[in-house]
C-alpha cells in the first residue's frame, strides 16, 4: 500500500513541471509584445523596456524559467505589475470565497446528485428515470451563467429570500455566509450535479444486474441496503472518477460565476488580471489552480484502494 501510494505521488512530480512550464510559456506565447500591450498606447520606449525587464523578457528563456521555477519552490509567486504586491498575498486575500464555493458547490452536487442517480436506476424506465435524465441534459445544455441570472432574479429580487450579489466571510456567521453562496452553488453546481447523476445511473444499472444483487435479494436483503450497501460500493470506483475529473469543470465555471455574482474571489481575481495583462497575477492563480487539479486527481486515485482493494497499480 505504501508503495504505491509512493509511485502515485512520485508520478505527479513530472506532471506538475509540465504544468510549470506551459504557465510560464503563457507569457511568451501571448500575441504581441506582452511589455508594449501593458504599458499602453502612450508609453515611451524607456516604459516599455523598464516592463520587460520586470517581466524578465529580456534574459533568456531557460535561464528565465529557472529564475521563476526556483522562486516558486520557495513560495514566490512573484509581484504584480499594476499594484506592486506579491501574487501570494493577493491569492490569500481571494481564496476563501473561492475555496468555500467550491466546497460548498462540491458537497451539494454529491448529496443531490448521487441519490438521484441511484433511484433512476433502481426506477429505471418510470417517471422518475426520465425526470433524472431530462434534467442531466438540460443541466448540460444551458450555460452556468444563464443558471445564475435565472436563479438571483427569481430567488433574489422577485422574493428576497437571499442576496444578489456579494459574499459574506464565513467568520461573520454560517448563517450569512451560505445565504450569499446558495445561489452560485447551485449554479454552477448544476451541470455538475448532471454529470454525476447521468454517471450514477448508468453505473447502478450495470451493477443491479450482478448476481451477488440477486443473492442478496433472494437473502431478504431490503431494497435500502441493496441500493446503498453493496451496490452503490461497488459502483462508486466510476463514481469518484468522474466526481474528480468534475473538479475542473467547477474551477472553470468558478470565473464565470464569481463575475455573475460578484464574489471577490480568485476567479475575479483571474479575469481582472487578464483585461489588465498582469502576468504573474494570471501564472499565478493558472498555477494554483493546476495543482490543486492535479492533488485532487492524486487523492481520487487513492481513494480507489479504499473501494476496490484489488486496484494496485
Amino acid at each position: 500500500m505504501f508503495s504505491y501510494i509512493l509511485r502515485r505521488i512520485v508520478a505527479t512530480i513530472p506532471v506538475m513541471v509540465i504544468v510549470a512550464l506551459f504557465v510560464f510559456s503563457l507569457l511568451y506565447f501571448a500575441p504581441g509584445d506582452p511589455a508594449a500591450v501593458i504599458a499602453g498606447d502612450q508609453a515611451t520606449p524607456a516604459d516599455v523596456e523598464r516592463i520587460r525587464a520586470t517581466l524578465g523578457l529580456d534574459r533568456p528563456f531557460l535561464v528565465r524559467f529557472g529564475e521563476w521555477a526556483w522562486h516558486i519552490i520557495q513560495g514566490d509567486l512573484g509581484t504584480s505589475i499594476f499594484t506592486n504586491l506579491p501574487v501570494s498575498t493577493m491569492i490569500a486575500q481571494r481564496i476563501e470565497p473561492t475555496l468555500s464555493l467550491m466546497v460548498l458547490t462540491l458537497l451539494i452536487a454529491i448529496t443531490i446528485a448521487v441519490p438521484m442517480g441511484v433511484v433512476a436506476a433502481w426506477k429505471a424506465g418510470s417517471w422518475i428515470d426520465r425526470f433524472v435524465m431530462g434534467f442531466a441534459v438540460l443541466g448540460f445544455s444551458v450555460p452556468t451563467f444563464v443558471v445564475g441570472y435565472l436563479l438571483a432574479y427569481f430567488f433574489a429580487l422577485r422574493l428576497d429570500w437571499v442576496p444578489v450579489q456579494g459574499y459574506t466571510p464565513l467568520s461573520q456567521g454560517i448563517g450569512p455566509w451560505f445565504a450569499n453562496l446558495i445561489l452560485p452553488s447551485l449554479a454552477l453546481g448544476s451541470a455538475y450535479i448532471a454529470l454525476i447523476a447521468r454517471i450514477t445511473r448508468a453505473t447502478m444499472m450495470e451493477v443491479l444486474q450482478q448476481d451477488y444483487v440477486r443473492t442478496a435479494r433472494a437473502k431478504g436483503v431490503g431494497q435500502t441496503g441493496i441500493l446503498f450497501l453493496h451496490a452503490l460500493k461497488n459502483a462508486a470506483v466510476p463514481i469518484v472518477t468522474v466526481i474528480g475529473l468534475g473538479i475542473a469543470l467547477l474551477i472553470g465555471g468558478a470565473v464565470i460565476t464569481e463575475s455573475v455574482f460578484a464574489i471577490p474571489g480568485l476567479g475575479r481575481l483571474t479575469v481582472d488580471a487578464i483585461l489588465r495583462r498582469d502576468y504573474p497575477i494570471i501564472q499565478g492563480v493558472v498555477l494554483l489552480f493546476s495543482f490543486t487539479y492535479v492533488l485532487v486527481n492524486l487523492c481520487i486515485d487513492l481513494l480507489y484502494t479504499l473501494f476496490d482493494p484489488r486496484i494496485r497499480y
